[in-house]
């Protein structure tokens, strides 16, 4: 065995060969080997064996809107940060959004890493802002170290970030193609959402009604047709109607540069189930039914679907109100994703190797982390250790984060979180954390 500080030895070790018995040799931080699981230990390891319990890489979340700062009351780098360790998260990128200043020029961008500097217990990346009047400012974030350009297709829901029409979109794709950086969409359609039904009140068929798949259908075949004339990056944020999935398919077979995610919400709850005025259910898109949750799966196990994120979108609870129209739309889900993908994931036959290849490897590839995302000799020795075959039951009152609203409460679910592990160091073991030790990450790290 070569030098090693720590040695963490599990039967079950997930690995990009598969899983296996194993004992993940550790020093600086990073994964100097993965070896048998006998393998004899250097005098100055330390060794923490997990018994039977699941090593699995920390996962990576691509998608969080922490708001810090400007709307802290929302949610913070602290809680958001502690959410995520707690559900085996290693590794967030912060949404440009629901931050006061966004996420649009250098100067913002400095501003969000000093609210997180001190308060991140796990490591923490930015994604840039792509706005109708920021195209000069795209370049100097690239250059800044951001993981790509987020825009809205329809309005966002903030004034500070409006959405792109086709020409604005345009202008901003064609800039970020010229320095291959990443154009990340929320696509829907502004004009199907402006004709279908808007009729409020407590009932989720209305409010379901009024995102039609029609708006992401036609905003995803915009968005694959300006990629395709300007050989663009492009990444589809959170999709919900498998109704796209034909169109989505034969782009990537034709060669567009195109990669898809959908989150735990679209893929473990169904609009069926959603209670009239529960509005801890909103997000847009909508939850959608049943029998579209299915064609999900499926695209994730073909591959159409590359990743599951969380697309975590807290608010205070009065912002919960039982007007779906009026209600803020966003779902808090950092640290019940892995449990929830997990519990659905094996009712369906998956293997806790499709969630890790889904929520870390394919997360850590799409924004270039190639520290992240898998056991092996030289990345970052960050894991969680899990129970995957305990259940418990969603208390809110047991979440980190700041406002404990959640799509999620009273469910049983499989894969209880025994540790986290952020380079070799535990951060969170049975409730109980660490101070933060997390680090500021740029596209080159």
């Amino acid at each position: 065995m070569p030098d090693a500080e720590l040695v963490l030895r599990s039967t079950r070790v997930i690995t990009p060969e598969g899983t296996r018995a194993a004992s993940v040799a550790v020093a600086g931080g990073r994964i100097t080997a993965v070896l048998p699981y006998d393998a004899p230990l250097p005098a100055a390891a330390r060794l923490e064996d997990v018994g039977d319990h699941v090593v699995l890489p920390g996962l990576v979340d691509t998608h969080v809107h922490v708001n810090d700062p400007g709307r802290t009351e929302w949610e913070g780098f602290w809680t958001a940060t502690r959410a995520a360790a707690a559900g085996g998260i290693t590794t967030l990128v912060d949404m440009p959004l629901n931050s006061l200043p966004p996420t649009t020029t250098v100067g913002h961008l400095r501003v969000k890493q000093a609210a997180a500097a001190d308060q991140a217990h796990i490591d923490v990346g930015f994604w840039g802002g792509a706005l109708p009047d920021n195209v000069k400012d795209l370049r100097p974030l690239h250059e800044a170290g951001v993981f790509g350009f987020k825009a809205f297709l329809s309005p966002s829901g903030v004034a500070e970030f409006p959405h792109l029409d086709q020409e604005q979109l345009a202008r901003s794709m064609a800039e970020i193609a010229a320095f291959d950086g990443l154009l990340i969409v929320h696509a829907e359609d502004p004009h199907h959402l402006a004709a279908a039904p808007q009729h409020g009140g407590p009932k989720y068929a209305d409010f379901l009604a009024s995102r039609p798949r029609d708006a992401e259908h036609t905003a995803i075949a915009h968005l694959i047709a300006q990629a395709r004339r300007l050989h663009a990056r492009v990444h589809v944020l959170h999709l919900s109607s498998a109704d796209a999935l034909p169109l989505i398919a034969e782009a990537r077979a034709e060669g567009v540069r195109l990669t898809v995610e959908t989150c735990p919400h679209y893929l473990t709850l169904t609009a069926e189930e959603v209670p009239d005025g529960a509005s801890e259910f909103k997000c847009c898109p909508p939850i959608r039914e049943a029998a579209n949750r299915d064609l999900l799966w499926q695209a994730l196990a073909d591959g159409t679907i590359d990743c599951v994120v969380t697309d975590h979108s807290p608010s205070t609870a009065d912002l919960k109100t039982n007007d779906f129209a009026t209600a803020w739309g966003g779902i808090s889900g950092l640290q019940l994703s892995l449990p929830a993908v997990w519990t659905e994931a094996r009712r369906r036959g998956h293997g806790l190797e499709d969630v890790v290849r889904w929520m870390s490897a394919r997360t850590a590839g799409l924004v270039g982390l190639r520290r992240k995302g898998a056991i092996e000799a030289g990345r970052d020795a960050d894991f969680a250790v899990l129970a995957p075959d305990e259940t418990f039951t969603v208390d809110p009152a047991a979440l980190q984060h700041r406002n404990r609203v959640t799509a999620y409460a009273g469910r049983t679910l499989y894969g209880v979180i025994k540790s986290t592990w952020l380079r070799g160091r535990r951060i969170v073991a049975d409730g109980e954390f660490t101070e933060p030790t997390g680090r500021l990450l740029t596209r080159a790290s």
